[in-house]
């Protein structure tokens, strides 16, 4: 049996709800709901929210301007969809301006026309009735989720294009692509408003954009930073959270995960891999600007060196003209990749990493042998020992620290710039947006093929993939490297 339309009448005068509710009766398929004043509106719609309401304005203890307010200050408000029609003996244009600047949809004045009426409602039913087809629609999609993908962590170069390109090679598999708004916070919280879906062919998408959630992919190939992602969802450390998404996943019935950022996301979607069942597939690909996925290149790591090298150059070059010392922070939370390749790049003087063993003595000792020079520290660089005690000077403030420590007279002034973020909103270049492509497009055949657990990596050209149980988070940088990355007190 269909649904019949809910209207409501609030009006302070009995004899006039009467008469409109008389009127509307004219009209098949709704069924009307009365309120004596906004008060008992607001209350009636709190229990039960109507499809139209017709509203006096002026009534005791809330008037039209409130119940307006009520349904039509929150835009994400369900409540804001309910089709309002207030009805005043006001005529000002003024009234009028007001009420649909408080959100109203239509305005009758006093005394009501009964065919203006009815002509009015059936507007109000003919939108009412395309929103819940359009609701209904939106159910349907996220109903059971095809392939889903999950953004957590940094927002490294290359994000979106993989989004992108993920997405189009999915798509000419005939798969649907969705992803979650706030990478496993969505998971865990498992409203239809926390996914979208993809959709990269431009006429699918002119077919399907009318329905709230679905996103154009295309775009993102160009795009810098991070459309789909959250900061680290720390809370995802615990099991119950875990669980949580995991019954999300189990209830959407989704058919494949594909997981994209650094060490953080991967160690997330493995958990998640213990609680779901085998028969989901799920995949790995690492994008992240300090590359802390071994035996792989990462997408993003190209731009971040390029970026940080040329950073670099700007204070190599300004160290030099003023004679002054630069101790810089920068990425590096474990491994120190980024910071120890962009000092490489660059031609700095030093790099200190977080596993680094410096004579500090020696470096004070070095500054003063030279005009000028620039000094490079990983952001990660004795982290817990700073955290231990309790200190929230950065890095490269810390490293300064210790070199006055050591009592040496440094003759040169310092200047300690800190970790600038900009380098993660740069515009992916051309080697990350390659590795992208090649990337997505093996997860692709990968998921064609059946097989999961499984990240796509491509190292000295070569492309292969690294089964979940043989990943390794921990890339250390290798020791010759560090040899190259010292010129201040090597000879």
């Amino acid at each position: 049996m269909k649904e019949k339309i809910r209207v409501m009448i609030v009006d302070d005068d009995e004899a006039t709800r009467k008469l409109y509710a008389k009127i509307l009766r004219s009209l098949e398929g709704i069924r009307i709901v009365e309120a004596a004043d906004g008060k008992e509106a607001i209350d009636k719609i709190k229990r039960s929210a109507p499809d139209i309401v017709l509203c006096d304005l002026q009534m005791p203890r809330v008037d039209g301007y409130g119940v307006c307010r009520f349904l039509k200050s929150d835009p994400d408000s369900e409540l804001s969809d309910i089709y309002l029609i207030i009805i005043s003996a006001k005529t000002a244009k003024e009234e009028k301006i007001r009420c649909m600047e408080e959100g109203a949809d239509d305005y009758l004045t006093k005394p009501v026309d009964p065919d203006e009426m009815i002509a009015r409602v059936k507007v109000g039913l003919r939108i009412t009735a395309q929103l819940r087809k359009t609701e209904l629609e939106r159910r349907r999609m996220f109903q059971e989720i095809d392939v889903l993908l999950i953004q957590d962590g940094g927002c490294a170069p290359g994000y979106n294009p993989v989004t992108a390109f993920i997405t189009y090679h999915l798509e000419k598999m005939d798969r649907d692509v969705y992803a979650t708004v706030e990478g496993f916070k969505s998971l865990v919280t498992g409203r239809d408003e926390d996914f979208v879906r993809l959709v990269y062919d431009p006429e699918l998408y002119k077919k399907l954009d009318h329905i709230p959630g679905v996103f154009h992919a295309a775009p993102l190939s160009e795009w810098r930073g991070a459309q789909l992602r959250s900061e680290r969802f720390k809370d995802f450390t615990k099991k119950t959270m875990q669980k949580r998404a995991a019954k999300t996943i189990k209830e959407r019935n989704v058919k494949a995960i594909i997981a994209i950022g650094g060490n953080g996301t991967f160690k997330g979607i493995e958990a998640l891999c213990e609680l779901i069942p085998s028969s989901i597939q799920a995949f790995f690909i690492p994008v992240t600007i300090d590359s802390d996925i071994a035996g792989t290149e990462c997408i993003g790591q190209h731009t971040g060196i390029e970026m940080g090298s040329e950073k670099i150059r700007c204070y190599m070059a300004d160290a030099r003209t003023h004679k002054r010392t630069y101790i810089l922070e920068m990425m590096g939370a474990d491994s120190g990749f980024h910071a120890l390749h962009s000092c490489l790049g660059a031609r700095a003087h030093l790099a200190v990493l977080p596993n680094s063993v410096i004579d500090h003595k020696r470096v004070a000792e070095a500054l003063n042998e030279h005009d000028g020079c620039v000094i490079v520290v990983a952001e990660g660089y004795k982290r817990k020992e700073r955290k231990k005690k309790g200190l929230t000077m950065n890095a490269a403030e810390y490293f300064y620290q210790e070199l006055l420590a050591t009592g040496v007279e440094i003759k040169r002034r310092v200047v300690c710039e800190p970790f600038s973020r900009d380098i993660r909103g740069a515009a992916p270049n051309n080697q990350d947006i390659t590795l992208a492509q090649r990337m997505a497009y093996n997860v692709a055949q990968y998921l064609k093929a059946g097989t999961s657990r499984l990240m796509p990596a491509v190292l000295a050209g070569k492309e292969y993939a690294i089964p979940f149980n043989e990943i390794d988070t921990d890339n250390m940088v290798e020791e010759d490297l560090l040899v190259l990355s010292d010129r201040l007190t090597r000879n």
